[in-house]
């Protein structure tokens, strides 16, 4: 009887657990399909928030990586909490977006127009506090916003019952040339992450500090905690060549030290 109730017990474990860790039906195919390497199509042309047409190669090729970001202006919740995210860890960088780098937000609902975009621009560009001639908010031309999706990898689609879109919540860096570099996940991105990330993208392009350079060396980005994370093997390379630097500036001083008392 014992024996029996706990097969009992277990089997209902196990049942319950794949229910919870089932993939919702109306999230089935929404998500993140990650391409990393591949190369945007520049030719895809989208409406500025000026409502001139612009074409995405507008943005790319300027020596700058590019933030990409899909959202949907009219979102009731996400993607109001993703352009937050954003702001504020931008807000965090001494960058500013047109100088080192460049962010493409392009709605991915093609009944948007370019007014909605104009007003998004306007209320996140208000928030930002500072000028930021490098984001870009775009609408949608002739489906151009669901080739590039494509292209890159993310995953959406119109939930009828919601009467919303559903998708996911993640950034996509781009090289200056539009190749795709790197991902990030979540509502919330350190600004650590996105410097780390945007410095990589721009593969020496971007003006950054020998501190920076340094920091890329010594962090390595971890594709199961989508973060960049400091890995021993390079903390002792790192390490490694500090100290010969550091023997050598000694050697150095002794040298011309040493000249300096036979002069």
């Amino acid at each position: 009887m014992t024996k029996t109730l706990l097969s009992l017990l277990l089997a209902a474990g196990v049942t319950a657990s794949a229910q919870i860790n089932r993939t919702p039906r109306e999230l089935e195919d929404v998500g993140v399909s990650e391409k990393l390497g591949t190369v945007v199509d520049g030719s895809l042309e989208f409406v500025a928030e000026s409502g001139r047409p612009v074409a995405l190669r507008s943005y790319l090729n300027q020596g700058r990586p590019v933030i990409l970001n899909f959202v949907y202006y009219s979102c009731p919740m996400l993607c109001s909490m993703v352009l937050n995210g954003v702001t504020s860890s931008m807000r965090e960088l001494s960058w500013t977006p047109g100088n080192e780098y460049e962010v493409v937000t392009i709605s991915f609902d093609p009944r948007e127009t370019h007014e909605l975009a104009a007003a998004k621009k306007q209320a996140y560009l208000a928030s930002f506090d500072r000028p930021a001639p490098g984001w870009h908010f775009l609408a949608d031309n002739n489906d151009s916003a669901k080739k590039l999706a494509e292209q890159v990898g993310y995953k959406y689609h119109w939930d009828k019952s919601r009467s919303q879109y559903a998708h996911t919540a993640a950034l996509v860096l781009l090289t200056p040339e539009g190749k795709v570099a790197r991902y990030l996940y979540g509502i919330k991105y350190k600004a650590f992450d996105l410097r780390m990330g945007l410095t990589e993208a721009a593969q020496g392009r971007v003006s950054g500090t020998k501190m920076e350079q340094m920091l890329l060396y010594c962090f390595q980005y971890d594709p199961n905690a989508h973060s960049y994370v400091m890995t021993a093997r390079n903390i002792m390379r790192a390490g490694g060549a500090m100290t010969v630097l550091i023997l050598g500036a000694t050697l150095m001083r002794l040298w011309r030290k040493d000249r300096e008392q036979v002069s």
